[in-house]
C-alpha cells in the first residue's frame, strides 16, 4: 500500500551515518552528510542531540551545529549536563561532567550555541533544575526529564514549573525500583507530559512499549530514535563523544562489555514499523508520533512530506521519495 505522510521530526539525533554530532571537531560537510543520509529514511527535521560534556567540548560541537543552516536542522537537543550523576540513571553519559543546573551555565552554553537551543533534558532532582526549568520555558525552550531518580514529588514539582516532555521514558533509570510509587508510573500519569520513546527492541521489551503508549494515549506519544553515529551503518565500533561504543549484528548499541545501551542504532522508518508491530496500532494512528506530535511538543511544524509504501503483512515500511 502507498501512503503519504508529513515528514518525519526527530527530537534526538546523536549521529548518523558514522557522523559524532559530539565529535568537537564534528565538520559542516559531516552534518550535512547525515543529514542527507536521515532524509532517505524519511526525516526532513531534526534535533541534533549534544550529550553530557565539558563546557570547551560542548562549545565546539554547537558552534558547529548552529553554523549548519540547513532547514533539517531544527535546532539543539541539549541532554545533560544537568542530570543524576548516580551509576544507572546516568546511562552512557560521563559522570565527571554532570553537573548542577545553573541558569549562568546555560546562557553561555546558549551563548556558545548562537541561540539554537531548543530543547533541555535534565534530572528534576538536581540542584538548580526547577528554577532552571521555569527560566527556560519562560524563554519558550522545551524542557524535558531524563537520566533521573527523582521521587514523584520532584517530579510533580518539576511539570509545575514547565516541563512537557519525558524523554526516552523507560530508559536513563537505575535497573532496579519501588514497585510503586516511582517516577515512570508518576510520568506516564502526568497528563501535562508527553513522552518519548525509544522503539528499537533493546531499549524497551514489545510489551512495555504497548503499556506505556496505552497509558499515554498515543496523543501524547512520540517516537525518537536516539541515533549515534552507528545508525545507517554496519555492525562495528563507533564514537560517541569521547566514548567508543559498539554495534552488535542484533543492532544493540554500547560500550565494548558494558550492560548499559549508549544511544542506538535506529532509524525513523523502522521505529513507525516496530511500533505498529508492537502495538498493534492502526499505521496511521503511529505515524503522527514520528511527525506532527513531536513538531507541536516543541513548538514547530513538521516539513515537507514523504511517499511510503507500506506492507502489513510483514510490517515493513520503505521510503519512496522525501519532498521538501
Amino acid at each position: 500500500m502507498k501512503i503519504e505522510s508529513p515528514g518525519f521530526f526527530d527530537l534526538q539525533v546523536n549521529g548518523f551515518a558514522g557522523v559524532d554530532f559530539n565529535d568537537p571537531n564534528v565538520t559542516v560537510d559531516e552534518l550535512r552528510r547525515a543529514t542527507a543520509a536521515m532524509r532517505a529514511t524519511g526525516v526532513t527535521r531534526f534535533l541534533p542531540t549534544l550529550i553530557t560534556s565539558s563546557f570547551e567540548s560542548f562549545a565546539q560541537c554547537a558552534r558547529a551545529i548552529a553554523q549548519f543552516s540547513d532547514a533539517d536542522n531544527a535546532g539543539i537537543h541539549m541532554e545533560g549536563p544537568y542530570i543524576a550523576a548516580e551509576d544507572g540513571p546516568r546511562g552512557a553519559h560521563p559522570r565527571a561532567h554532570v553537573r548542577p543546573a545553573s541558569v549562568d551555565d546555560f546562557r553561555r552554553r546558549q551563548e556558545a550555541a548562537g541561540g539554537r537551543i531548543v530543547m533541555v533534558s535534565l534530572a528534576p532532582e538536581v540542584d538548580g533544575a526547577i528554577a532552571l526549568t521555569e527560566y527556560l520555558v519562560a524563554n519558550k525552550i522545551c524542557v524535558a526529564i531524563a537520566h533521573t531518580a527523582a521521587t514523584p514529588a520532584q517530579i510533580r514539582d518539576v511539570v509545575k514549573a514547565g516541563a512537557t516532555l519525558a524523554t526516552h521514558l523507560g530508559n536513563g533509570c537505575a535497573n532496579l525500583l519501588p514497585r510503586h510509587p516511582n517516577f515512570i508510573w508518576e510520568q506516564l500519569a502526568a497528563d501535562e507530559l508527553y513522552a518519548s520513546f525509544i522503539v528499537d527492541g533493546h531499549h524497551l521489551p514489545p510489551a512495555t512499549v504497548k503499556a506505556m503508549i496505552r497509558a499515554k494515549t498515543p496523543a501524547r506519544s512520540i517516537l525518537a530514535t536516539d541515533a549515534i553515529a552507528a545508525a545507517g551503518c554496519p555492525p562495528g565500533r563507533y564514537r560517541l563523544g569521547g566514548a567508543e561504543v559498539e554495534l552488535s549484528p542484533t543492532g544493540r548499541v554500547a560500550a565494548p562489555g558494558a550492560s548499559n545501551l549508549a544511544g542506538s542504532a535506529l532509524t525513523m522508518d523502522r521505529a513507525v514499523a516496530n511500533t505498529v508491530a508492537f502495538t498493534g496500532l492502526p499505521l496511521f494512528n503511529v505515524l503522527p508520533m514520528a511527525t506532527t506530535i513531536p513538531a507541536v511538543c516543541v513548538g514547530m511544524q513538521p516539513a515537507g512530506t514523504i511517499t511510503a509504501d507500506w506492507d502489513h503483512k510483514t510490517n515493513n515500511l520503505k521510503i519512496i521519495s522525501v519532498n521538501s
